[in-house]
């Protein structure tokens, strides 16, 4: 297929953003969180498994982009689940308007806001990372349609 002026119709077809990894941890220590492929988002509490379930901060989220953006800045790359978000995604910035609705696979979430970059992220992510990683940490949200977020899963901003 074609646009109406000749070009190949996939160059105007936006990138899409996805799900590119989940990291949860069973306990509040520092030791660094576990990638899995898969992950069950409960409305109200959070991520089955993971330190945060049942507390105000249900999930966190992080984008690629961001985080390159972060490690041009810190001198050094940032490695997935470093930073201590649970999901990371690929192909978009991330909205921080409280309200904004995100759509990981099934599960929505709306956002609470930036997720400022803490203390610990000095030793998970490496020393001077944290003053890199401001407003490019991610964002916490509310589960507000649990299911099970996957590896791949679409991700939709409304």
């Amino acid at each position: 297929m074609e646009t109406p002026d000749g070009f190949p119709l996939f160059l105007y077809t936006p990138a899409m953003a996805e799900v590119t990894a989940i990291h949860i941890g069973p306990d509040q220590s520092p030791a660094p969180l576990t990638a899995v492929g898969e992950v069950e988002a409960v409305a109200g509490q959070g991520l089955l498994g993971d330190r945060k379930y049942g507390s105000h901060r249900e999930i966190s989220i992080v984008s690629t982009e961001e985080l390159d953006e972060a490690a041009a800045k810190w001198g050094s790359d940032i490695a997935d689940g470093s930073t201590r978000r649970q999901i990371t995604i690929t192909g978009s910035r991330l909205p921080r308007d409280e309200g904004v609705i995100i759509r990981l696979g099934e599960v929505v979430v709306t956002v609470n806001g930036d997720c400022s970059p803490c203390e610990p992220m000095e030793g998970s992510v490496g020393p001077g990372s944290r003053e890199a990683l401001i407003h490019l940490a991610g964002i916490t949200g509310s589960i507000i349609e649990g299911g099970t977020i996957r590896l791949g899963d679409t991700v939709e901003f409304e």
